[in-house]
């Protein structure tokens, strides 16, 4: 069985420590094993050449998680990295961190009905199905 490979996506002003905990968390908690690897642009970038970047980045994941935080609002970045997924047929799903949560705000192009409290079996249960999507229907 491959392991899936998932891209988060998350507010890198406001949820640094969000992704942090839940990368480090995934492999360990998780009943559904995955792989969180650092995508995260490690320099900042001319806009072309970052989004190059993170869209070769996604094309190389099974999923896009998001990190939905209390700030979504602002981060321009995230709602790119989604339509960069859903342009690659890439499933994308949100996870509610930061004490963010079904009111919250959503990033353009994430689903509410996509997107979990976060606990590990609801996580597990949203990487199941999207090995079941898009690129990974295949």
């Amino acid at each position: 069985m491959t392991i899936p490979r998932a891209f988060l996506s998350f507010d890198f002003d406001h949820d640094e420590v969000s992704k942090r905990m839940f990368a480090g968390q995934c492999a360990k908690d998780s009943p559904t094993p995955f792989n969180v690897s650092d995508w995260s642009s490690k320099a900042a970038l001319p806009q072309s050449q970052w989004e190059n970047l993170i869209r070769q980045k996604i094309n190389k994941t099974n999923m896009v998680i998001v990190l939905v935080g209390r700030y979504m609002a602002s981060a321009t970045g995230v709602t790119k990295e989604i339509a960069m997924a859903k342009a690659q047929n890439v499933p994308v799903f949100g996870v509610y961190v930061d004490n963010a949560g079904p009111s919250s705000t959503l990033p353009i192009g994430l689903q509410r009905n996509r997107t979990v409290i976060w606990t590990w079996p609801n996580v597990g249960n949203l990487i199941k199905q999207g090995m079941r999507e898009g690129k990974n229907a295949r």
